[in-house]
């Protein structure tokens, strides 16, 4: 196994400089910029919208959900999954550290393992791969300073994946503010995790860095897990209209697999791994490189550019039972985004650019000798199969937003994509790919404003799925000419409101409805391949409430609540698989309805208690609805306490438990399991009993 060396690692920041040295002599050397300009320009760009506001927010018109410092807060920095299923419409299931499917209204839901059907970006810059892949914990939560969620396909700018777009954004340094910080969190389970790094905001350059350590025995046999993460994000400001930004993240992680159970083991004896992986010792042992270079040009008050280069290399050992897979993944990538001010024409802002991103995908399998190891785990035997995948995806995408009258707002997008895989079986020297037709997609949205405090707004917006490269293949190896992308309309209609002195009360309902045509299902024909066919149609209907309340009981304490709730009617409209047909049931894999409520009491910024309850319905785990998850409830507590020494020193020191009443629930359910031979099948994947964490983060700012 080649894995990931400090070749590739210096090999790819010699790129990134190089192509910044390009930029600064070609573009940059021509620019000329007089004291006039600057000062018009300074006047002007908090009220317009410039490209670089894209790289952390989507700009769309209708509200969207924005987890920032305090969602943070509530939770261990361990990993974002709490800290997103705090968002209505969102369900993330979290079979080990390294293993969640991330869930939008329901998009999603069907996939066996992984993430996909969104689209996720970091600083702008595109994270999914080449078949709508999409891993986040390869970012740690203590580099971000904001996340966006974007449910459907209503951010033209950011793809049009039918469950939406998630937008991590990085801490960026302020200028003038500089410190080194290091946060230290050890918790059950053999839980430690060290961030060291800092930040330095200069009038010309501005930095921030950490490395990060996270470590975990588990509470399952086999199912210990150590990452390390390097994270770099410079920037260059060289004039007052141009801006370069490189970024730099690796993670190198080790992460054992102890797979799914059978319900009786799950109640008996849920800290179980499957059989077959704890005897084979599986594991993914994974090494990920993400950079890139962005450059962002003024090129007056009205009209700017963001243009970027990224580069991510992956690579993977990974041991099942039923065989070893090697993976080595090469993508690279551009996108660039002008976005112009039109303050004479309905005030009108308009963006348009275009993202293409291409990646080689090579992979391989071997004989899993385990069995003949001596109860040492896997062992590698003869090559079974040696694959290479090259997947294209280009769009073109333009959004207007006009200010139509003073309480009358509207926004217009349009998006094309053109996707191709290429698969080569390197085995049987054959060679076929796919070419899918183009998509365009179109998105509408208006908003009401009855008062700046009230408002209600409404969407239509397309988007699609493409499958999966494996999906197009029929079990021979040979392409089906009919998968086609799945397809959908998203109808959304919600309120804003916003009551009581300095908006202290707030309101957000919203009510949508998804329809899905050529649904792309997966079926298994062995313990390791899937073929896919589009088997009908899906309604997806749902009502989401988000709200919020803060009271100021004195000078010094403040008084926050919050509750966010989401009621699901997703069904299966027309869906016949093998003559069995399910037409009228529930979507599988999704909960019928989601609450996440609770309160935080805060004393100035020295002490915050933290009280976090959330219920997750009941799901249907196959697709026949015969099967159903139960329902659960958790409780979370935490408390933070900090104090500052000469207005220089920060120490905060948190603990925390998660799930209190020690509640066993199923934090991941695989829909539609088989059982092999006589076995049972395994749908569950045990959560966390009573857990306990403790943070000490020491901040010296200069």
């Amino acid at each position: 196994m080649k894995f990931l060396n400090l070749q590739i690692a210096i090999k790819s920041l010699i790129a990134i400089f190089f192509t910044a040295f390009i930029f600064q002599n070609t573009v940059l050397g021509q620019t000329t910029i007089n004291q006039n300009d600057t000062d018009s320009l300074d006047k002007t760009l908090e009220s317009v919208i410039i490209s670089s506001n894209y790289l952390k927010s989507s700009e769309v018109i209708i509200p969207t959900t924005q987890l920032k410092k305090e969602n943070f807060d509530r939770h261990s920095p361990k990993d974002l999954v709490n800290i997103m299923n705090q968002t209505a419409g969102v369900f993330i299931q979290q079979g080990a550290i390294n293993t969640n499917r991330i869930t939008i209204r329901g998009v999603g839901s069907r996939t066996l393992y992984g993430t996909n059907k969104i689209r996720a970006y970091f600083n702008g810059i595109p994270i999914t791969n080449g078949v709508s892949e999409t891993v986040i914990n390869i970012f740690n939560p203590e580099d971000l300073e904001s996340v966006e969620i974007v449910k459907g396909a209503k951010a033209t700018q950011y793809g049009t994946n039918l469950g939406g777009t998630i937008l991590l954004n990085s801490k960026t340094p302020k200028q003038g503010s500089s410190s080194i910080v290091n946060s230290l969190t050890l918790g059950s389970f053999g839980l430690m995790k060290n961030n060291i790094g800092g930040n330095y905001g200069g009038e010309k350059f501005s930095l921030h860095f950490d490395y990060d350590r996270f470590e975990q025995k588990g509470y399952r046999e086999n199912s210990n897990f150590d990452r390390k993460n390097y994270f770099l994000l410079p920037t260059f400001y060289l004039s007052k209209k141009t801006e370069i930004s490189l970024l730099f993240n690796y993670v190198d992680y080790f992460g054992q697999i102890p797979s799914s159970i059978s319900k009786t083991d799950f109640e008996e004896n849920p800290e179980k791994a499957a059989f077959t992986w704890k005897e084979a010792k599986g594991y993914e042992d994974q090494k990920q490189l993400f950079s890139a270079i962005t450059l962002t040009h003024r090129f007056n008050s009205n009209f700017s550019n963001t243009t970027s280069v990224f580069y991510s290399k992956n690579e993977n050992y990974e041991p099942r039972p039923f065989n070893i897979l090697t993976e080595n993944t090469d993508g690279l990538g551009t996108r660039t985004l002008f976005a112009v001010s039109l303050p004479s024409f309905f005030d009108a802002e308009i963006s348009t650019g275009t993202e293409i991103y291409y990646d080689n995908y090579d992979w391989k399998t071997y004989e899993n000798l385990y069995q003949q190891n001596n109860g040492n785990g896997s062992l590698e035997g003869n090559n079974l199969s040696k694959n290479i995948e090259k997947r294209w995806n280009y769009s073109v995408f333009a959004t207007t937003t006009l200010q139509l009258s003073e309480k009358l707002s509207s926004q217009f997008g349009l998006n094309l994509n053109h996707t191709y895989y290429d698969y080569q079986n390197e085995l049987d020297n054959s060679d076929i790919n796919r070419k899918f037709e183009p998509i365009l997609a179109p998105n509408i949205s208006f908003t009401y404003s009855f008062s700046p405090q009230k408002s209600i707004y409404t969407n239509v917006s397309r988007g699609f799925n493409y499958p999966s490269l494996e999906e197009t293949l029929t079990p021979n190896g040979l392409v089906n000419p009919k998968i086609t992308a799945e397809k959908g309309w998203n109808y959304e209609i919600g309120t804003d409101l916003f009551f009581l002195k300095n908006n202290n009360l707030h309101f957000n309902l919203s009510a949508y409805l998804l329809q899905i045509n050529g649904l792309l299902v997966a079926k298994r024909i062995n313990e390791d391949q899937y073929i896919g066919r589009n088997a009908g149609k899906t309604s997806h209907k749902g009502l989401e409430l988000s709200s919020d309340y803060t009271l100021k009981l004195n000078q010094n304490w403040l008084f926050q609540t919050f509750a966010n709730g989401t009621l699901n009617f997703h069904e299966f409209v027309d869906f016949v698989d093998e003559e069995k047909d399910f037409s009228g049931n529930q979507l599988t894999g999704v909960p019928e309805k989601q609450l996440y409520a609770g309160f935080s009491l805060k004393q100035n910024k020295s002490f915050a208690f933290h009280f976090i309850y959330q219920h997750v319905g009941k799901m249907p785990m196959n697709d026949a609805n015969l099967l159903y998850s139960e329902a659960y409830n958790l409780l979370n507590l935490k408390v933070d306490y900090q104090i500052s020494l000469l207005n220089t020193i920060f120490i905060k020191a948190s603990v925390g438990v998660d799930n209190l009443l020690n509640k066993k629930y199923a934090s991941s359910i695989l829909i539609n399991a088989t059982g092999f031979g006589n076995n049972e099948p395994r749908f569950y994947y045990s959560g966390l009993p009573r857990n306990y964490f403790g943070n000490l983060r020491f901040e010296y700012r200069f």
